[in-house]
């Protein structure tokens, strides 16, 4: 697929050459296609398929459904809740209809993946859900390594989905795809049936989102799912609702929401709205699931009640609610993902990340 016609025409600075050669790394102006109206989103006609408490919907193209409320793992290995807590509260989440299990070889130092993965060998859970996990290493020796010791964590034979972690960076593309990459090992290990769909995600730029899709499309590849921010503050200030979710819809690329409270940042910004409202614009989205942190019987009931009183929103209403949160989203400052180191993992972890790319010089980007 030609590259301009996969980003509809956005001004992306140039990175590697179809032949993999390299040149200079420039962070992507905006794209001109950037809307001036913060609720000019695509929104969703069919809130998805409602067996008992739960919502499904597509993975992409894939013909797979999945939960449209994805549990995340990263809460469930936090020190204050208990593994005994973390087993209930899992359980019962799949017993009331979640299927899709969010989680990263990095999270609590592994304790996110243990606790998953001692859960969902009970009782045959682990067949009764779509389990994710993602990767840190840039390398291929890096991210098999990671891939394997996840298996083992999570005890289990094959992940449903690994995904490319922290795509942070103007450099971290170029990394991935090249020779001796992580793409090389996540290649190697769904060959050998480690996993079966290959995503990635980010949290800090969507100009970097394009520019991971950018280079994936001139080596012909297609990812299966991209997770990103999508909340009531993205729509006001570095979209990524704006700026990568119509490429994905377009090209059949699987939506992960993420960030939907900003780790209960977002809900100290004092903006007037309810917490459901925040789940409820989300799932308004285009996404095929929104993942939500769960570590207590509230936050898993929360979940289930977002989705009981779910309607899909129309232009008029989506616009109301984004007036509400525009005072407390222009600069960023309930984003700290976005806008800090705060939730960077691989910025303290410069080893998974490999040596340079040889020959690749990156630029500062100029953000907004």
């Amino acid at each position: 697929m030609e590259r301009r016609s996969f980003l509809q025409g956005a001004a992306l600075g140039a990175g590697l050459t179809a032949s993999g050669s390299a040149a200079a790394v420039t962070a992507p102006g905006l794209p001109a296609s950037r809307p001036a109206d913060p609720a000019d989103l695509p929104l969703v006609a069919d809130p998805g398929e409602r067996r008992g408490e739960m919502l499904y919907r597509p993975f992409g193209r894939s013909g797979e459904t999945i939960s449209a409320i994805g549990m995340g793992g990263f809460h469930l290995g936090k020190s204050a809740v208990t593994d005994a807590e973390a087993t209930r509260l899992l359980h019962q989440g799949v017993d009331r209809g979640i299927t899709f299990m969010d989680n990263c070889w990095d999270y609590n130092e592994g304790r996110s993946e243990q606790r998953m993965g001692a859960a969902l060998a009970q009782g045959g859970y682990r067949d009764k859900v779509f389990l994710m996990s993602k990767m840190d290493g840039r390398t291929k020796q890096e991210a098999l390594k990671q891939i394997d010791e996840s298996l083992r964590r999570l005890r289990t034979d094959r992940i449903d989905l690994v995904q490319h972690h922290e795509i942070l960076r103007y450099d971290d593309p170029d990394r991935v795809f090249a020779e001796g990459g992580a793409m090389e090992g996540f290649l190697e290990a769904k060959r050998a049936g480690k996993l079966r769909y290959i995503g990635f995600t980010g949290h800090k730029d969507p100009r970097i989102h394009l520019q991971m899709l950018e280079v994936a499309a001139e080596r012909g590849f297609h990812f299966d799912a991209v997770q990103m921010p999508l909340n009531v503050m993205d729509a006001h200030f570095r979209s990524f609702g704006h700026l990568v979710l119509p490429i994905l819809v377009q090209s059949g690329i699987a939506v992960l929401g993420m960030k939907t409270f900003g780790d209960g940042v977002i809900l100290k910004s004092d903006a007037p709205i309810r917490p459901l409202e925040y789940l409820h614009f989300s799932l308004a989205l285009p996404t095929s699931v929104v993942i939500t942190g769960i570590q207590n019987q509230r936050d898993l009931d929360q979940a289930f009640e977002a989705v009981r009183t779910f309607a899909p929103m129309d232009k008029p209403a989506l616009a109301e609610l984004l007036a509400r949160s525009r005072p407390y989203a222009l600069e960023g400052k309930y984003e700290l993902f976005k806008t800090s180191a705060t939730f960077d993992g691989t910025a303290k972890n410069a080893a998974w990340l490999g040596e340079d790319v040889p020959g690749v010089k990156t630029l500062a980007p100029t953000m907004e």
